[in-house]
């Protein structure tokens, strides 16, 4: 989203869960390489935009080989790392599902974020 700071992410492929989905955005537009074996599905967060109705898929990537690039330049300036400590300082704010997604691998780092229903995913 335009002038504010994200993690890679996108749409499901038909048939394709939200784990490969994850692996595949993420080096689609970082260039960032990870297995679905590394991926994990922490959560499913709903929340709504003006009255639409938005899922997103917390999936933590445990591992991965790269170094990022700009694949879409139309959509994405730069590519950051930034310590997790450092976030609620960044000078841009944060989409809001990015940080909801952050908020689910490190809750509490993000005060005041919009309501978001979180259903957390076990592993069996």
């Amino acid at each position: 989203m335009r002038g504010r700071w994200e993690l890679p992410g996108g749409k499901n492929e038909p048939g394709e869960d939200f784990a490969a989905a994850a692996v595949r955005e993420l080096e689609e537009e970082t260039s960032l390489k990870a297995g679905p074996a590394g991926a994990r599905v922490r959560a499913v967060l709903m929340d709504s935009v003006d009255g639409m109705p938005r899922v997103t898929a917390a999936v933590q990537v445990t591992a991965f080989t790269g170094e990022p690039v700009v694949t879409e330049p139309r959509l994405i300036r730069r590519w950051e790392w930034h310590e997790p400590a450092d976030l609620p300082c960044l000078t841009r704010p944060l989409f809001t599902p990015s940080a909801h997604v952050l908020d689910t691998v490190w809750p509490g780092l993000l005060p005041g974020l919009p309501p978001v229903h979180r259903y957390p995913v076990t592993r069996y």
